[in-house]
């Protein structure tokens, strides 16, 4: 799985995702921008290393000539988790300027899942049509849209819930999405409290 982490809020949607892939044993092909590193250092603790220390393999923003960016490389999908409204429109319009853009395009082109966690509030007509040329390209857009059914306790489980949703769209499940008129269950069933996963500024 090709996981791209852009510069929008929600960093940590990216880290967690990682580490669900790694539970269930996916490789994962992680790309971070430039963006995404600012974001990082405001919104969680974590170094680079850190992450890239999640991923299977690690390529550089800038890397266009990575395995991930041609066709060839046989791989399930992609997740841009968070996704800015930037890469959003470098997607929508195929004029990418590294390696997220180019790796989801490849994605679309080869009829793989493409999945982008849009994160961004309220949205702009340029946005609303970019996210309508994704999706009639055959992407998805995903925003992590929070289900107050699962009665989530804390934001860890909020965050695992959106990406066990994502996680759905591919098949696999982590074991972490609160599924509607199931037994009651906490959302997450503790995974997010075992995983290391910390917030700044976490409430309950």
């Amino acid at each position: 799985m090709v996981v791209g982490i852009s510069g929008a809020s929600g960093f940590i949607y990216g880290v967690r995702l990682l580490q669900l892939l790694a539970e269930l044993d996916i490789e994962s092909h992680l790309i971070i921008s430039r963006a995404a590193l600012l974001t990082m250092a405001h919104e969680t603790d974590y170094k680079l290393a850190d992450v890239t220390a999640l991923a299977s393999h690690y390529h550089r923003a800038d890397d266009v000539a990575a395995g991930i960016a041609s066709g060839s490389f046989r791989y399930l999908g992609m997740v841009v988790a968070p996704c800015s409204m930037r890469t959003l429109a470098e997607i929508a319009t195929g004029t990418s300027s590294g390696l997220i853009g180019r790796a989801a395009d490849v994605t679309l082109k080869e009829r793989r899942t493409l999945v982008l966690m849009a994160r961004e509030t309220p949205l702009t007509l340029a946005h609303l049509r970019n996210m309508t040329a994704v999706t009639e390209m055959g992407g998805i857009i995903a925003p992590p849209v929070p289900a107050f059914y699962a009665r989530p306790e804390n934001l860890a489980q909020m965050v695992d819930h959106s990406l066990g949703r994502v996680l759905d769209l591919f098949g696999l499940d982590a074991g972490v999405a609160q599924r509607w008129q199931e037994h009651p269950q906490p959302c997450g069933s503790g995974l997010a409290r075992e995983s290391g996963v910390s917030f700044n500024n976490e409430g309950g």
